[in-house]
């Protein structure tokens, strides 16, 4: 990688002012901390997912996490770990991970926008899209795992069962 920096005097938009109007246009309850932490909830099939967005303007990058209403006991982390590992093998974009704190799973993704003016709504609509859409696929083999007592090849394999025909 070269040693080049240029730096830009042209002001980045918050993506958040974005994020904000997107979260407002699926009635979804949200919370502005400040111009750099947004905090949502968005509904899904399985469960609601907590939404936290923050963006980091000296860097140009915004980090976005989606965690799962789920905490993992104890005794149910170390086949999470693997079933995480083998979950972020099918991801194209971003990642699971476990939160520390709560011990809840996550999904995250950041974004780098340096040199960009600004993120479109359709991307971050896109990133909020990919995130509920992979917790939403793949929240049955945590399930499985932490509730069901089931090894995580097997979670995933029943959990990533695709339909075909209809009923």
């Amino acid at each position: 990688m070269s040693g080049l920096l240029v730096e830009s005097t042209e002001h980045l938009s918050n993506p958040l002012d974005v994020l904000e109007q997107i979260v407002i246009a699926n009635d979804w309850t949200f919370e502005r901390r400040s111009d750099g932490e947004m905090a949502a909830e968005a509904p899904g099939q399985w469960c609601n997912y907590t939404l936290f967005f923050s963006w980091a303007p000296e860097i140009s990058a915004m980090h976005f996490s989606c965690a799962f209403e789920a905490k993992v006991p104890e005794g149910r982390r170390a086949p999470l770990f693997e079933l995480l590992a083998r979950a972020n093998e099918k991801l194209w974009i971003g990642h699971f991970g476990l939160e520390s704190e709560e011990g809840t799973p996550v999904f995250r993704h950041s974004v780098l926008l340096r040199g960009a003016s600004g993120a479109s709504a359709e991307s971050l609509e896109d990133m909020v899209d990919i995130a509920l859409t992979e917790c939403e696929r793949f929240f049955p083999a945590f399930q499985f795992v932490l509730w069901g007592g089931k090894a995580p090849t097997e979670a995933l394999d029943a959990a990533m069962l695709d339909c075909v025909g209809e009923a």
